[in-house]
């Protein structure tokens, strides 16, 4: 396996950066991780996860479709989109790695949504193993682990080097760009490393989560239970699970009249809100105890019963972290399990 030094990191980040666009993860002020396109001096975060995730990348908070130019009765349609610059995201975590296989179900089934296929065709994600695993993840739970990222290349951290593994094409050809700056290495340490950590995994308290009584075939069961009156009570429709989730997958599009012309755009919408879906007669949800049910049942139910019992949820625990009233889906799970 190849390897570079930590000490050349910087070495590294500047020779990806020479060729296209790259991202890592780096501190805020507020002791946080974020998202950064790479500048020289700039240091990768340490920090498990960043505040938002990476599905930003593919799919952005906003976005501008289409333009249109009114002159009287005459209406031009101007497609604004440029052919997307390659670019890597370095750093992210096995979670959010595979959120992005649950929202390639969404964005590229038919009919292809074909602003988040040309993203995904010009992104390149290389993931990097976690070593220290938070209280609040699960990911384990959904079948992911968190030693072995997926990812069109995968980066491991024995505290002295890290180590380079391709998974497909797209990850060999990065591997290959910089492969001058890497070196054969001896995976020992590394080895030893990844079990001290899939050791802290198993005694997170989360571990032990379960998913059994969860599927599409409970639908009903799930959908009338009377436990959504309390479990709904508390929460304020304020929408921050739904926007830090790295598979919510909800937007809405509005036109904006600039005075010259129009613009549409694309921005993320919540199920938590009272004007989600909102048609000409209303809102097929009109209480929040449906919203919250609804939520929670796409994640668990609703898209398991459409996706070969692949769940909606990828157990990276920021719901856990930023919900205000410390309601999330790992409550509503236990709550809702069939004994």
């Amino acid at each position: 396996m190849l390897k570079i030094s930590l000490d050349k990191l910087d070495e590294l980040f500047e020779a990806i950066s020479a060729s296209q666009t790259l991202y890592i993860p780096t501190d805020r002020e507020d002791g946080s991780a974020e998202y950064r396109k790479y500048e020289s001096g700039m240091k990768l975060s340490s920090a498990l996860n960043t505040v938002r995730s990476a599905k930003d990348f593919f799919f952005p908070q906003t976005e501008n479709l289409v333009d249109f130019k009114m002159e009287g009765k005459n209406i031009e349609v101007i497609d604004i989109r440029k052919e997307s610059e390659d670019f890597v995201i370095f750093g992210v975590r096995a979670c959010d790695a595979r959120s992005f296989t649950i929202l390639d179900k969404v964005f590229l089934a038919e009919p292809v949504d074909s602003y988040y296929k040309t993203r995904r065709e010009h992104g390149t994600v290389v993931t990097m193993a976690c070593t220290r695993p938070s209280e609040t993840c699960f990911c384990g739970v959904f079948g992911i682990d968190a030693t072995a990222p997926e990812g069109d290349a995968a980066c491991w951290s024995d505290g002295e080097s890290i180590f380079f593994e391709a998974h497909n094409d797209k990850g060999q050809k990065f591997i290959d760009s910089v492969s001058s700056l890497l070196e054969e290495g001896d995976t020992a340490k590394l080895d030893e490393t990844r079990e001290k950590t899939r050791a802290i995994l198993k005694k997170l308290p989360l571990a032990g989560l379960s998913t059994e009584s969860f599927g599409g075939d409970r639908m009903m069961e799930h959908f009338n239970s009377e436990k959504w009156g309390e479990l709904s009570e508390s929460c304020l429709g304020c929408g921050t699970c739904t926007f830090v989730c790295p598979t919510c997958q909800c937007y809405d599009i509005k036109d904006f009249n600039t005075g010259h012309g129009i613009k549409r755009f694309r921005c993320w919408d919540s199920c938590m809100y009272s004007d989600f879906t909102k048609m000409a007669h209303g809102n097929p949800r009109l209480t929040q105890l449906e919203r919250f049910r609804q939520r929670f049942m796409h994640k668990l139910v609703y898209f398991p019963a459409n996706n070969n019992g692949e769940f909606g949820c990828v157990g990276c625990g920021r719901c856990l972290s930023k919900c205000p009233i410390s309601m999330n889906i790992v409550k509503v799970m236990k709550a809702l399990e069939v004994k």
